[in-house]
């Protein structure tokens, strides 16, 4: 169950061109297969927090069966609902993936769950260090005795050295898409642990779309000290999906964490 959903606006801003910054690509068949391996037991269960378009859990779904997936923007869950899953047929294995509308920092519910995960920044998109705790919390709570957490964070280190001791820094992504690509303004004034970054997407037709988002990247001790204080053991940490060992200067990081039995 659900209780008061308190949304970021995240899907206000980014619903409509989501597909165009994180494309259904190649990566996202290595980011299933790597949970898919990762799950303890695919029979028991997969919940996915902060699940926005079912990027991730439509293919998992292919490769281990149902995944429920909560997320706080309803821009996302109904991009969601309306995107057919990569399976046979005409709807694929849409079925297989449902969406909540919930709070990850809230949310329960009756079951238990083998594998929860979280990625592509969600945890960063909690603000506090005790809104970050609430999830680790939560997803202590909603695990089965032996099942698995998988976070993959902003990574703070890189950040930091992204910005070379400069409070603003700019940058572009080009993507392979001809006259594509993504302007970045990230700002990360001294002593805060907050990172701004304001984003304009470059359409080849010179159209642009804008948006801004509000993190906090973390190291990974910090992570599994959250983890730790839930109950939660820390197993691996790493720098891809490829469980490739943990490098500062990626800008994401990846931490997986065991409940007990």
């Amino acid at each position: 169950m659900a209780g008061a959903v308190e949304d970021i606006g995240y899907g206000t801003q980014f619903a409509s061109w989501y597909h165009r910054i994180f494309p259904t690509d190649a990566s996202v068949a290595a980011v299933a297969d790597t949970l898919a391996a990762l799950h303890p037991d695919p029979g028991s269960g997969t919940l996915e927090l902060g699940v926005g378009t079912g990027r991730i859990a439509l293919p998992l779904a292919a490769r281990t069966g149902p995944v429920s997936g909560v997320d706080s923007s309803p821009e996302m869950l109904d991009l969601l609902a309306r995107t057919p899953g990569p399976g046979p047929g005409p709807g694929g294995n849409r079925a297989e993936v449902t969406g909540i509308h919930g709070d990850i920092r809230t949310y329960t519910d009756d079951r238990r769950y083998g594998l929860v995960y979280a990625v592509c920044g969600v945890l960063s998109m909690l603000l506090t260090p005790q809104d970050q705790q609430a999830m680790f919390r939560r997803a202590a709570d909603l695990l089965t005795p032996g099942g698995r957490l998988v976070v993959e964070t902003g990574n703070r280190p890189a950040v930091e050295a992204l910005h070379e001791g400069r409070s603003r820094v700019t940058l572009f992504t080009p993507y392979p898409e001809p006259g594509t690509g993504l302007q970045t303004h990230s700002t990360l004034p001294p002593g805060s642990d907050l990172w701004q970054c304001s984003h304009i997407w470059y359409e080849s037709d010179g159209s642009t779309r804008v948006g801004t988002e509000l993190s906090r990247p973390i190291t990974p001790d910090e992570a599994d000290a959250q983890a730790l204080a839930v109950g939660l053991a820390p197993e691996g940490r790493h720098s891809g999906w490829d469980l490739s060992p943990y490098d500062e200067r990626f800008p994401l990081f990846l931490t997986t964490y065991l409940k007990g039995a």
